[in-house]
């Protein structure tokens, strides 16, 4: 039941990585990527054993993204065609995607937990990975490559740590501890 549920939540998070950035890369459809998270954020928090443990790492981790991104687009680092609601942040697609990433904390990268230089290791790689993908995919331009790229590597490298600390904090998938007694034979 427990790794059915995991490879439920990888699967719902890859869908919705694709559902953002195919829909990023169109000019017409942007808003694709916005409905399919939140869907999968719907099914997320019925789930959930605790829905404002959720609700609140989702916000934070939306927050706290959005900033990181937004600075790297006020720089300079890349830039985005489709779904720019507010300028100055990023679209309203990578705001959606960044809560996606925040339904896998405490589901399928779980066991990341209290793995604090694994974290720095898995932002480190897996974040320029997914951006590189975003790129060849059309919906992020790089100023240039090398720079981009380890910018999101610095940024996840950072980012990744702080939001496994806040799963220990922010668990709605936590099981209740419940004492259990056993009865001795009479």
């Amino acid at each position: 039941m427990i790794m059915s549920l995991m490879l439920q939540n990888f699967i719902l998070f890859q869908i919705g990585w694709f559902c953002c950035v195919i829909g990023g890369a169109s000019s017409e459809f942007y808003w694709i990527g916005v409905v399919a998270v939140a869907v999968i954020i719907a099914i997320h928090l019925i789930r959930a054993n605790n829905i404002q443990n959720e609700i609140v790492l989702i916000v934070a981790t939306m927050m706290l993204g959005t900033a990181w991104d937004s600075g790297l687009t006020i720089a300079g680092i890349f830039s985005f065609s489709n779904g720019i609601v507010v300028n100055g942040l990023v679209p309203i697609w990578m705001i959606a995607m960044w809560a996606l990433f925040a339904t896998t904390l405490n589901v399928s990268l779980k066991w990341m937990k209290n793995r604090y230089l694994l974290a720095i290791v898995f932002g480190a790689l897996g974040g320029p990975i997914a951006y590189y993908a975003g790129n060849r995919l059309g919906a992020v331009e790089f100023n240039t490559t090398s720079t981009a790229l380890i910018a999101v590597a610095i940024g996840w490298s950072i980012i990744m740590p702080l939001l496994i600390a806040l799963t220990a904090r922010f668990n709605g998938y936590q099981q209740v501890n419940s004492k259990t007694y056993e009865v001795e034979p009479v």
